[in-house]
């Protein structure tokens, strides 16, 4: 994923083709900032509030989007928006793996020395990699009218890796599944060294001695935990992602394996494996949601702020005789809205969620957007 999206060769991000834009109605999505100005103000709003429910610091706030810097800021307010979706995953499969019974070579023939004679089934995790697509059997031939398949695929990875032996067994959320046959899951290490960076910014955290000389940028020492996370991305509620790898170009879902460089590519975007990571590396953080964005939006005021824009379309049109112009253009605006909340089928506001990191309180301060509101 990072090569087709970065990479400064051909990188889906990183190029740029004559008169073709990655983004709009023209390119091959579009963002929620992009289908109304509200969401970016409803960001705006969220930082405000938070501001003001930690006591309005004057000095060493930062508003970060991720990625820029590596000097901690004091209070820094982090927004990211369609980041952790983009992030690299490792996929893995639970396979039984058949134990023959121990066999001891003798000069008179093989001895058997297990007891019993039937095969135990073990499961084991085992990676799924990315391979040259099979070609299609000579006996049964592709039919000529049927899409050429693309050049690669998922495949099971014959033994064990690296990742397959370590990132499943880094929760018991994943440890769960493995006996369950034929189970797939999703992990993105990325993601959860991203939340933990979030979580150390705000709530401070320190470290061994030992560990503080192997990696420094783990001890971030706080007098007071400040500042908050505002993380808007798409995924389930509470599961772990599974087959979600997906690709998009002109507005449609495509393969992943399709044009690599030309392919946007992304993942769901585990909100529970995110929460873990961040509380894990930093005691002075708590974690709010993820909740769907429909709620979330509604929650902050975007239908209330949509009818703050359309009486501005009234009062600046009063005097001119454009009564449609001006009906299209508030039409527009709620158009705009219910495709931001629409939590029907894959609505938006159905599919994204919202999750706040917020310095930890015992839970006594909900945050605007996740049950909470603020004094003025």
């Amino acid at each position: 994923m990072r090569q087709c999206l970065t990479s400064p060769d051909g990188g889906y991000y990183t190029s740029r083709t004559t008169g073709k834009d990655q983004f709009g109605a023209t390119g091959d999505f579009v963002t929620s900032p992009e289908i109304s100005q509200i969401f970016g103000e409803l960001c705006g709003i969220w930082m405000v509030t938070e501001w003001l429910a930690q006591g309005r610091t004057k000095e060493g706030v930062q508003i970060i989007e991720v990625g820029p810097g590596r000097e901690p800021s004091k209070t820094p307010f982090i927004f990211a928006h369609e980041f952790f979706d983009a992030l690299p995953i490792h996929a893995f499969k639970s396979v039984a793996q058949h134990v023959s019974p121990s066999i001891l070579e003798t000069p008179t023939g093989p001895l058997p020395i297990s007891a019993g004679g039937s095969q135990a089934q073990k499961p084991q995790w085992r990676e799924l990699v990315v391979t040259p697509t099979r070609p299609p059997s000579i006996l049964k031939p592709k039919p000529a009218t049927e899409p050429l398949s693309p050049d690669f695929e998922l495949s099971v990875a014959k033994a064990s890796t690296p990742p397959s032996l370590l990132l499943p067994n880094l929760s018991a959320r994943y440890r769960a599944l493995l006996h369950r046959p034929d189970s797939i899951i999703e992990i993105s290490p990325e993601s959860h060294s991203y939340a933990a960076e979030f979580a150390r910014r705000i709530g401070g955290a320190t470290s061994s001695p030992a560990r503080a000389s192997t990696s420094p940028q783990m001890e971030i020492a706080k007098p007071k935990p400040s500042g908050g996370a505002l993380i808007l991305d798409y995924g389930p509620l509470d599961t772990i992602p599974t087959n979600s790898l997906r690709g998009i170009r002109a507005h449609k879902q495509v393969s992943p394996f399709s044009s690599p460089g030309l392919v946007d590519l992304s993942a769901d975007v585990d909100f529970t494996g995110i929460a873990e990571a961040a509380t894990a590396a930093s005691e002075g953080v708590e974690v709010h949601g993820p909740v769907e964005q429909g709620y979330w939006l509604e929650s902050i005021g975007i239908r209330e702020r949509a009818q703050m824009l359309c009486r501005g379309i009234d009062k600046e049109m009063l005097s001119e005789n454009k009564g449609h112009e001006k009906e299209i253009r508030k039409k527009q605006v709620h158009q705009a809205v219910e495709r931001l909340v629409e939590r029907g089928g894959g609505g938006m506001g159905r599919i994204y969620k919202a999750m706040a990191i917020i310095p930890e309180g015992g839970g006594r301060r909900r945050p605007v957007g996740f049950g909470g509101s603020v004094s003025m």
